[in-house]
């Protein structure tokens, strides 16, 4: 059942008279529910409850927190269909699509539960003293990760479940053993209470304390700024917008307190197409491309929005077969009416710079909130003097970038904004000759791809999401896989402490048997 209530920590609550709809994109219509913004008092309260449930929570054993992400899992799965059903209707996406999410947030938990159980996430380092040391003895020190404190993680419009409510940046946090705050994306606010319900049930179910989850609704701006700027908030975990995420890193940095913004904001992608792949297999990469470039009405953070070639027969014969191919994709459903617009919006923008050529554009008329994919072409030069065209045009688009030699390549790639992901097309030993524009493209990405497309991000531990700026706030971290998990800790020393009173990690005698660095061994030996 979708109340439209926030949850403050284990309870519901309307307090509030500001009210708002979901909408259903492929119907064109608004959904039944009515959703309640939370009221500032409920924003203090949740907060509050979370500093609270941090004291007993950041003590809980990994064991403990596995227990409680397992049964989140559990829980998210006994909501069966219907929640396939809401997803749907409020995204505009497919059920096998939201059968497959499904799958990746139960994935994910699962993942940072078996994280926990290892328990070498914390990085114990012992370093144990030497009292005859001269001319200083040396003293006992040990090191370990902890949790950082509450976090308010922002759900994403375009992945209502693994980048939401119980989805990556929730997860890692849980993990982490920090309280979270969702702040509920207003686009699928009945899906985020009915993942909210199964956290909630979850904790109860295996002692957790309460205000360890809360989610809160808003179709603003205010409820968000309230919680970043909250004292009892130590860190943010954001999937959106450059605009969005940069606006809440600059709001965190005015704080008493400045507190860590991990922001995932966007990126193009860029795709190299070296000569003698385009020579020996053009049309076969444009039909790849042209498939990754639609793929989702191309709502995914890592389409290829930029493909990158030098001139010759080859990029004339990939342009040629990609225009077609493209053109044979049937248009698909946005995730909402703002989104759609704002693409066409960027799309256009980008269609009316000098210099630009329309390589394909599908101009039919296509049902409401349907996007109509385009691909269009400039030179390197033009590119290099016009900055617009290096902004993101999120939907099912892209623009190729001609160049003249591998000196311009060179040169686009220098002057590129950073990136989540990088792709090279190349044949074999090709790349002997280009290693400078593989060193240029590895500075500016957080993944570097050889021979596929980065639309598709595998979660497992070797994955890095993230990138330099703009890609995200943080090119040090990730935002996908179990290493995610060291955005919301902190190191932390012990020095000659007693040996009862220090963490189980750390013990003498490493009563959870982990792997720990002692005096600059890897071991999981006791001392």
């Amino acid at each position: 059942m979708i109340t439209g209530k926030n949850y403050i920590g284990n309870q519901l609550s309307a307090k509030g008279d500001k009210v708002f709809t979901t909408f259903n994109p492929l119907l064109n219509k608004n959904n039944d529910w009515n959703i309640t913004e939370a009221t500032p008092e409920e924003v203090a309260k949740a907060a509050s409850l979370a500093a609270s449930a941090f004291k007993e929570y950041s003590k809980f054993s990994g064991k403990k927190k596995a227990s409680f992400l397992i049964a989140i899992a559990e829980e998210i799965e006994n909501l069966g269909d219907n929640l396939l059903e809401v997803y749907c209707a409020e995204s505009g996406l497919p059920q096998g699509r939201a059968n497959g999410e499904r799958g990746r947030t139960l994935g994910q938990l699962r993942a940072f539960a078996n994280h926990l159980e290892d328990g070498s996430w914390v990085e114990a380092t012992i370093d144990t003293a030497q009292p005859d040391r001269q001319p200083i003895p040396k003293v006992d020190l040990r090191k370990m990760n902890v949790a950082l404190g509450p976090v308010v993680v922002f759900g994403a419009s375009n992945f209502p479940l693994a980048f939401s409510t119980a989805g990556g940046d929730a997860a890692a946090a849980l993990a982490a053993g920090c309280p979270v705050i969702v702040k509920s994306h207003p686009m699928h606010a009945a899906t985020g209470e009915m993942v909210a319900s199964a956290i909630v049930k979850a904790a109860e179910k295996t002692g957790m304390p309460n205000g360890v989850f809360s989610n809160l609704n808003s179709n603003g701006n205010d409820v968000g700024q309230q919680l970043v700027l909250n004292e009892n908030i130590k860190a943010v975990g954001f999937t959106g917008s450059l605009k969005g995420g940069r606006a809440l890193y600059n709001l965190a940095a005015t704080r008493k307190e400045p507190i860590p913004v991990f922001a995932e904001m966007g990126s193009v992608n860029p795709v190299v197409l070296l000569p003698k792949a385009l020579e020996n297999r053009a049309e076969s990469i444009a039909k790849t491309y042209a498939g990754s470039i639609t793929l989702g009405a191309g709502q995914f953070c890592t389409n290829p929005g930029l493909i990158i070639g030098v001139k010759s027969e080859g990029l004339t014969n990939f342009t040629n077969s990609l225009a077609s191919d493209i053109k044979e994709v049937t248009p698909s459903c946005m995730l909402h009416p703002n989104i759609a617009n704002a693409y066409y919006k960027n799309k256009e923008t980008a269609l009316n710079q000098n210099g630009v050529a329309v390589l394909a554009e599908i101009s039919e008329n296509v049902p409401a909130n349907f996007a109509t994919q385009a691909v269009i072409t400039v030179s390197g030069a033009v590119f290099l003097k016009n900055p617009t065209l290096h902004h993101e045009v999120f939907g099912p688009f892209s623009l190729v970038v001609q160049c003249e030699d591998k000196a311009e390549l060179e040169e686009v790639l220098a002057n590129l904004e950073g990136q989540l992901t990088g792709t090279i097309i190349s044949d074999d030993n090709e790349l002997e000759n280009y290693k400078t524009v593989v060193n240029e493209l590895q500075n500016k990405v957080g993944r570097i791809i050889f021979n596929g497309v980065p639309t598709g991000v595998e979660v497992c531990p070797s994955m890095l999401h993230g990138g330099p700026y703009p890609a995200s706030t943080d090119s040090r971290f990730t935002a996908v896989g179990v290493d995610s998990i060291k955005r919301f800790v902190r190191p932390f020393s012990f020095q000659d402490w007693p040996n009862n009173l220090l963490p189980e990690e750390l013990k003498n005698e490493n009563p959870l048997g982990i792997l720990r660095t002692v005096n600059g061994v890897k071991t999981d030996k006791e001392i």
